[in-house]
């Protein structure tokens, strides 16, 4: 099995709501940086949720004080005027998405680890 089908394989099976695959360019992945970077530069984090019930329902079991989710929209530079329930939801979302995401740094980088070590045994092995 290649370098980049052992990558496909990983990636394919990550425990994630990202479809991982569609957003890198596997032959590019060195680190969970790389994995991270493409991804985000992708928009794979960016999760919208629309509609004000499901808005509304989603701050209300994530983010009732709307904290969180007000002080991520601040980071972002949103203006207040410009603020409503599906962009706080959405932004809380997407930066769940990317917590969980993080929660795979180690598993990732270990993989890339082991990949990294066995191309240099088959050096080695020539």
């Amino acid at each position: 099995m290649t370098r980049t089908e052992k990558i496909e394989a990983f990636l394919r099976e990550l425990n994630t709501e990202i479809d991982v695959l569609s957003m890198v360019d596997v032959d590019n992945i060195e680190s969970y940086d790389d994995v991270y970077y493409q991804i985000e530069e992708n928009g794979g984090f960016d999760e919208e949720i629309i509609y004000f019930a499901t808005a509304m329902e989603y701050l209300a079991k994530n983010d009732p004080s709307l904290q969180e989710s007000c002080s991520l929209a601040a980071e972002m530079g949103y203006a207040t005027e410009n603020l409503n329930s599906e962009i706080l939801a959405s932004l809380l979302y997407s930066q769940e998405i990317r917590s969980e995401f993080e929660e795979l740094r180690d598993e990732i980088e270990d993989f890339l680890s082991e990949v990294e070590d066995d191309e240099e045994e088959e050096e080695d092995d020539e």
